[in-house]
């Protein structure tokens, strides 16, 4: 019987069973950045204890940064702060860290997979929600807490159960105006927030297998707002081209002795599931969020839920949800007038989200009644924007194109939301008071989606704002 490749990760990483039932796993890769990390090494030292693999360790900055102005000392006392105790501690301990002002700074979900850090078959971790990012490219990908960080810098490896692994197979071929956004919030609006509670996802299918690299990403990005512990995608030939020449990547005769290696992860054609859920790609539409997770989406064409089709306690969250987001039931999604519109974060802050919002934006206007941001994802992924003179594009259309960081993703910066003010993001979480005002209300989307709704300043259908429903 053929193993799925989670199982070939997980043989090929596990140390022995514990004790306590669970499993010792070593990680391959280690991530960092400035918030979860800082608690951690001060736990370290407290015990006397260094860093057991700091060649598999490196760090970054990105949830405090600021976006406008990176000067030191930040304006915020305890984001330099932070700053600071991670630079020290990278600096004690031997860590590489790509600084703000280095040329690899970044989101650490886009700094991994663009340095080539991040390769098939590895186990990774970061202290980081959306690590599953890394999936993929056919990893096991795990976001853990402060604790865990110290445990994996202390011994490089973590504690944990197996997971069952459910394959979500989506195949057809998407519409025009559908994106790779649009296929992981159905998939979420279909399964569930919670349908992948000790899951592993593997995402495979003809619309799988079709997307780039960063596309996959996007996909893979979003797991843990399903639900599951990590998802990922089999390595084939794109993830291989993807590679290719990457600064952290072997070359010659090394790289394609890697590759083979890399290819022979994907799940065996004779593999089995726990479970399997056939998605069609007909069903699949520029899909929006109506409510406060982003379980609750709809596509643009259809209405946010009537009461009466809802009961027990999903009527009460349907109802808690209508309420905070000011929309009332039976309502259309479209139509619903924004304040601000962003377009970045670890989901869609990469090259290609610029490149693609670009090419439908230049020579139009952002609505007066906009504030509109573009974040690219990483010091490099903006030097490649701003050689293709994407930021000009940007500008010129209204937008302020601004420096590296998770921005309005999160409130951990001053990228915030003011009063009850409506943002179409294409972030990854429309949590109450996700992004700054315990009021302010999310509405996630794809970059596309942002940007119809950025120029007609209300949440729109990208394929008629920019005549895509007759594109080839």
């Amino acid at each position: 019987m053929g193993k799925n490749l989670y199982q070939k990760v997980w043989d090929d990483h596990v140390i022995r069973k514990l004790d306590s039932g669970q499993y010792q796993v070593f990680m391959a890769l280690h991530l960092i950045h400035e918030v979860t990390s800082p608690q951690a090494f001060g736990m370290l030292r407290d015990k006397g204890l260094n860093v057991a693999y700091p060649n598999r360790t490196f760090a970054t900055v990105d949830h405090i940064i600021p976006t406008d102005t990176q000067a030191r000392p930040l304006a915020d006392e305890m984001a330099e702060k932070m700053l600071q105790v991670l630079g020290e501690a990278t600096a004690e301990h031997g860590i590489e860290f790509f600084a703000p002002q280095s040329g690899a700074q970044g989101i650490v979900h886009v700094v991994g997979p663009e340095l080539g850090l991040t390769q098939p078959g590895m186990t990774i971790c970061c202290g980081d929600s959306h690590t599953a990012t890394h999936g993929a490219f056919g990893t096991i990908a795990l976001g853990i807490g402060t604790s865990q960080v110290r445990d994996v810098l202390a011994s490089q490896t973590l504690a944990m159960d197996p997971l069952k692994v459910r394959r979500i197979r989506v195949e057809g071929k998407l519409g025009q105006g559908v994106t790779a956004k649009d296929v992981i919030l159905h998939i979420i609006r279909v399964l569930g927030v919670n349908g992948g509670v000790g899951h592993a996802y593997e995402y495979s299918g003809s619309v799988i297998e079709a997307m780039s690299m960063e596309e996959r990403m996007t996909v893979c990005n979003m797991s843990i707002e399903g639900g599951a512990r990590c998802g990922y995608i089999n390595p084939d030939d794109v993830t291989i081209e993807f590679l290719r020449g990457k600064e952290r990547v072997p070359t010659g005769a090394e790289f394609d002795a890697a590759a083979e290696k890399w290819r022979s992860y994907a799940s065996d054609p004779d593999a089995e599931f726990d479970d399997e859920v056939l998605i069609d790609a007909d069903d699949i539409k520029p899909t929006v969020t109506w409510g406060v997770t982003p379980g609750q989406a709809i596509n643009i064409e259809e209405r946010v839920p009537k009461l009466e089709d809802v009961e027990g306690l999903e009527k009460n969250l349907v109802t808690d949800a209508l309420n905070y987001m000011k929309l009332q039931p039976d309502q259309g999604i479209k139509g619903t007038p924004i304040d601000v519109a962003f377009i970045g974060s670890c989901t869609n802050g990469r090259l290609s989200d610029f490149q693609r919002v670009a090419e439908l934006i230049a020579g139009r206007k952002v609505s007066d009644a906009v504030r509109a941001i573009a974040v690219p994802g990483s010091e490099k992924v903006d030097r490649e924007a701003r050689a293709l003179r994407l930021n000009e594009i940007f500008e010129a259309a209204g937008f302020e194109w601004r420096m590296p960081g998770c921005s309005m993703c999160l409130a951990m910066n001053p990228d915030k939301l003011v009063g009850d003010e409506i943002c179409a993001s294409s972030s990854n979480r429309n949590f109450i008071g996700r992004q700054g005002s315990p009021t302010g209300r999310t509405i996630l989307m794809s970059p596309i989606m942002v940007a119809a709704a950025a120029i007609e300043g209300k949440v729109s259908d990208a394929r008629e704002v920019f005549s895509l429903k007759g594109e080839e």
